[in-house]
């Protein structure tokens, strides 16, 4: 049975999951079991739901009650689901809510890097990643460009941010995905080492005159690869590059020197994928 409950202050101290809780505090690192994390809109709620995550309470336009956001209410039993007026939703959180529609959910417990990687042929690895537009999108490619995990560095943007979430369409549900070491000191030769013993190759994507081409025969032949992609501006440190067994450059045209991190992550989960 839905608890449809009618905003009438938003100071309530029980809206502060959805206005007032910067993204540390609802990310909880002291108590990760205790995380909460923000879905936004009904295909990337429904998604969340589909993979088993759990609901813990809806913000929605009072229009979509009874439309676009009834069957996510009808999924998510008796949890709180508030609401009010597109305008009323827009003063509480800050911003226009998307499709009208948010939902709390609890964060999951994220598997061990040995355990995720025990059967997985291809990964991604984004070392220090900062922007959610950009950690959205490589999710999105990498789930659709058959990659079998994603593995984000200490020091990367957090997948589960609200505008991550968005921008990947919901697919950092679907594919498998966790954090390669909890400090800064974890990565890179921590990281490499673990990724090594694990039976990976890897694969810096980096501008250098001695990288090889995407299309080098030894990078598809590989049995398991890590394609690591560098943070935004800067690219890969040099720490992380002198690690891997292959830096690796997409050849361009038209004197362009380098794409978006996004769309080079597309490129090459697409080119080096498992064959």
């Amino acid at each position: 049975m839905p608890n449809i409950l009618e905003i009438t202050d938003i100071a309530a101290p029980e809206l502060d999951i959805f206005a007032r809780l910067t993204e540390a505090q609802l990310r909880s690192r002291r108590e990760p079991e205790k995380g909460v994390f923000i879905a936004e809109s009904p295909k990337v709620i429904g998604r969340a739901l589909d993979a088993g995550y759990r609901p813990l309470a809806l913000l929605m336009e009072r229009k979509h009650i009874h439309g676009q956001g009834a069957e996510i209410i009808a999924r998510c039993g008796d949890i709180p689901v508030y609401t009010g007026d597109g305008a009323l939703l827009a003063a509480l959180t800050g911003y226009q809510l998307t499709r009208g529609v948010l939902c709390a959910m609890r964060r999951p417990v994220l598997p061990g890097v040995e355990e995720l990687c025990a059967s997985a042929r291809r990964v991604a690895v984004l070392e220090g990643i900062v922007d959610s537009t950009n950690v959205g999108a490589i999710f999105r490619s990498a789930a659709a460009m058959h990659m079998d995990a994603v593995l984000v560095t200490p020091t990367c943007g957090d997948p589960l941010y609200r505008r991550a979430v968005r921008v990947s369409m919901g697919t950092v549900f679907q594919i498998p995905w966790t954090r390669i070491g909890d400090t800064a000191a974890d990565w890179p030769q921590p990281g490499l080492r673990r990724l090594k013993a694990l039976g990976f190759q890897t694969a810096a994507m980096a501008l250098s005159d001695t990288a090889v081409s995407i299309e080098d025969p030894r990078l598809r032949r590989a049995e398991k690869l890590a394609v690591i992609l560098g943070t935004e501006g800067d690219g890969l440190s040099a720490a992380t590059i002198a690690g891997c067994d292959y830096t690796v450059k997409i050849p361009m045209s038209h004197s362009v020197d380098s794409l978006n991190v996004a769309a080079a992550g597309a490129v090459a989960f697409w080119e080096l994928r498992a064959r």
